[in-house]
């Protein structure tokens, strides 16, 4: 229709531009009338220019909307017309610009939406190309991997090369774990990979997430079965025995005659047998503690106060064998939201294990610290100076029952991670043989 439009007017013109010219020499040379035929000529002149603007017009807004187009410059508009078929061109080329400027609107709404989505998911992903150039890493990859906005996957290799490796390697499809270690936290990487192509060139799309935390709460909760089963059963077995010794070593007591000697070994061997039911009664009724955490009660717990209050609890036992413990809290002012009595609990234990670690060192020293990591989480350390822990047993500190004391119940390090777990953070260790070794708390 605007086509039509713009033709006829145009032929109109050109008609009317023929007609003057003609009407131009015919007054030239039939009448001789100069005045006249000046006129004309001027008349011609004038609607050679108007033609002449109404195409350049024309051609200068079709020029700028294939440059918005070209540009993707939507800002463009085209003013109303003159009337006819200039203004419907306007119209037309103003219609097909708001179309476009919409529907742009709507794919940079839809990429937001997905860019927050992206973002704020719970599973790290991390987009790359062949040469590893980092086109793309969430919000979630960034904490887990301590980075800002890496370039390229081989900057990787600071957190671990285990992990860039992995990245590298990988193929669509394809399921690896990856285990890696950052200051005092143990990470076990779950990576699935797949591969898509844009504009041409192809692309690697990784997610990562970290399971260590319900690997130890499986295991945990493993063991804790099995500790009701035996428990169970146990308590079942005893309980009865200690009952029936206990009745039997009464009567004989009150049935005792001239041949005592005969009554009076039975009677121990059933004394036996009772007091060695009631020590077994206490030694299952230790290891039910591990499935009977309480709920924590929170509480904002101001580190200095309670650290202050834990270096008091053994301040006797630590001056008796000459040990030094040292308190920090940096900063100053740092507080922690969890339930004092059970961190209290988990401190005292750590600590007995390191006063036992450095009890036969000259200069034993244990070094209670409180901080923030680099992402804004509480973490506490208990730090000796002591024999540290051989790498053979520890794989097995954290294991219900498992002990190098002689005298231990070996549920005091189990008991510990089981309360962390409660408080939704972890119970780690770092030990070098010989020099040191580091228990650390890590709060959420």
């Amino acid at each position: 229709m605007i086509y039509k439009s713009f033709r006829i007017n145009t032929a109109i013109r050109i008609i009317l531009l023929s007609a003057s010219i003609f009407l131009f020499f015919y007054v030239i040379y039939e009448t001789g009338l100069i005045a006249t035929a000046s006129i004309f000529g001027i008349h011609i002149i004038f609607q050679v220019v108007a033609l002449m603007n109404y195409v350049d017009k024309t051609n200068r807004s079709l020029a700028s909307f294939f440059q918005a187009i070209r540009y993707d410059d939507f800002s463009q508009s085209f003013p109303p017309g003159s009337g006819g078929s200039l203004q419907e061109l306007h119209d037309a080329l103003g219609e097909v610009i708001n179309h476009f400027k919409k529907t742009r609107a709507e794919k940079e709404e839809h990429y937001h939406y997905l860019q927050t989505v992206v973002q704020h998911v719970g599973v790290g992903l991390i987009s790359y190309r062949k040469n590893g150039n980092i086109d793309l890493i969430n919000t979630a990859a960034k904490r887990l991997l301590n980075v800002s906005g890496p370039k390229n996957i081989s900057s990787l290799d600071d957190f671990s090369p285990a992990l860039t490796s992995a990245m590298k390697t990988i193929k669509t499809g394809e399921r690896t774990l990856v285990k890696a270690q950052q200051e005092s936290e143990i990470l076990q990487l779950v990576i699935h990979a797949t591969e898509f192509k844009k504009s041409g060139e192809a692309y690697t799309l990784v997610s990562l997430q970290d399971i260590q935390g319900e690997l130890e709460e499986k295991e945990m909760e493993a063991w804790l079965n099995l500790i009701r089963v035996l428990t169970h059963e146990i308590m079942n077995s005893i309980t009865p025995i200690s009952s029936l010794a206990a009745t039997a070593d009464g009567i004989l007591k009150d049935q005792k005659n001239s041949n005592g000697d005969g009554y009076e070994d039975i009677g121990e061997a059933l004394q036996t047998i009772h007091e060695r039911s009631r020590g077994l009664i206490s030694f299952v009724e230790n290891y039910r503690e591990l499935g009977r955490i309480p709920k924590p009660d929170y509480e904002i717990i101001e580190l200095r106060h309670h650290f202050s209050r834990i270096k008091r609890l053994f301040f006797d036992e630590l001056k008796e064998q000459n040990i030094e413990l040292l308190c920090e809290v940096n900063p100053d002012t740092l507080e922690l939201t969890a339930d004092p009595k059970l961190v209290e609990q988990i401190c005292i234990n750590l600590i007995k294990n390191a006063i036992h670690a450095v009890e036969e060192k000259p200069d034993g020293t244990i070094h209670l610290k409180g901080r923030m990591d680099e992402r804004g989480r509480v973490m506490v350390d208990i730090i000796d100076n002591g024999h540290g822990i051989p790498d053979h047993v520890k794989p097995n500190i954290f294991v219900p029952f498992f002990t190098t004391k002689e005298e231990g119940s070996g549920i005091g390090l189990s008991l510990s991670r089981q309360i962390m777990r409660a408080h939704g953070g972890a119970l780690q260790v770092q030990s070098n043989p010989g020099e040191q070794t580091v228990f650390t708390l890590r709060f959420g």
